[in-house]
């Protein structure tokens, strides 16, 4: 039986990786991994392991492409069913016109050539943040929240702008599409850990530490692309889910510095009594000056820097949790890893990594 053909743009960002990995995993996918570099430069367990037989075999195939190069994209999507839209701007960088030009700009130039290549199906990774203000907390939230009439940055802005143009292309040159809107993502090879490490060094709180976040782990925001995939290949389906956008999450909305507290406890430090900050003490400081916390040894080849500047401060004092109600009953998702396990999960991975180095 032939494989469907898929392609993942970004697929060599985070997320992406486990969804390419997840795909592969099936069986019934060949899938065109698309990003910016030159050659897919793989890990060495990546060599080793499913995707380097993949690679090897033509299961999986790398094409080097830019998400803003709309001849690129349209040679990537050729004979291709279903494109995963992952690529992103890096949400660190708080420059409009660059999140502009690879969101906005470049989700256009991935709905044309979608259309150009005749592809059926169009998942989109949007953010849970599209409908984040900075200002008013979100609690249990769902889609019938409308988007804010200002954003607190550029990343959730052109998200939001991408996420519109996405949904608008449903059901036009017979491409359907939908939307993914993760919470929080944690998981093996992501940066949150690495910062919440960095937070250890720290002995304060900002705010009232009474915010809850709604985290998820990595394998269940790839369930949900995988769910609204299939969802769209049935007629009622297509109907029902067709143009909308829903919202992914572990489904366990947790204090958010509990959270923090857990992973670290998990990573060996021990735990220390914080004092609380008011955040409006902090932002008049950080908007002027930025904290960096770029204190960690270089981990998954990079140095990660956490800036507390007055954008990240929203993020870390106001309550932001969805509800996937509609995800359930209309995609068919549910969790396949707890918030438990998946902490257990990603901290071990993060110790053999630190180990290795």
């Amino acid at each position: 039986m032939a494989k469907k053909v898929c392609a993942v743009t970004g697929g060599r960002g985070f997320m992406a990786r486990h969804l390419v990995a997840a795909l592969l995993r099936s069986g019934e996918w060949s899938v065109r991994i698309t990003d910016l570099a030159p050659v897919a430069a793989l890990e060495p367990e990546e060599k080793e392991g499913l995707l380097g037989a993949a690679l090897r075999d033509g299961i999986a195939v790398y094409a080097s492409a830019d998400v803003c190069d709309l001849a690129l994209l349209t040679k990537a999507f050729e004979g291709v069913d279903v494109v995963f839209h992952t690529a992103a701007a890096d949400p660190v960088n708080n420059s409009f016109k660059l999140h502009y030009k690879v969101n906005v700009e470049g989700t256009k130039n991935v709905i044309d050539a979608c259309k150009t290549c005749k592809v059926k199906r169009l998942i989109y990774t949007s953010s849970s943040a599209v409908v984040f203000d900075g200002v008013h907390g979100l609690f249990g939230v769902d889609e019938s929240i409308p988007y804010p009439d200002k954003f607190p940055d550029a990343y959730t802005q052109t998200k939001a702008e991408a996420e519109k143009l996405v949904k608008k292309a449903n059901d036009t040159n017979e491409l359907l599409t939908c939307c993914i809107r993760p919470g929080t993502i944690f998981g093996p090879g992501d940066i949150l850990v690495p910062y919440i490490v960095s937070y250890a060094r720290t002995m304060f709180i900002i705010g009232d530490g009474k915010n809850s976040d709604d985290f998820v782990y990595v394998e269940n925001v790839v369930n949900g692309h995988i769910c609204a995939e299939r969802t769209l290949t049935t007629k009622s389906g297509a109907a029902r889910s067709g143009g909308k956008a829903y919202f992914i999450t572990n489904m366990e909305p947790m204090n958010m510095w509990r959270f923090i507290y857990i992973v670290l406890e998990e990573l060996g430090f021990k735990r220390r009594i914080k004092i609380k900050i008011p955040a409006y003490l902090l932002k008049p400081i950080a908007r002027v000056l930025g904290w960096n916390y770029n204190k960690l040894s270089s981990i998954y080849g990079v140095r990660p820097k956490f800036w507390l500047t007055s954008v990240t401060i929203k993020y870390l004092t106001l309550n932001r949790t969805f509800s996937c109600n509609n995800a359930i009953e209309q995609l068919g998702y549910q969790p396949i890893v707890s918030l438990k396990e998946g902490i257990k999960i990603t901290t071990e991975s993060y110790k053999s990594m630190r180990y290795a180095h």
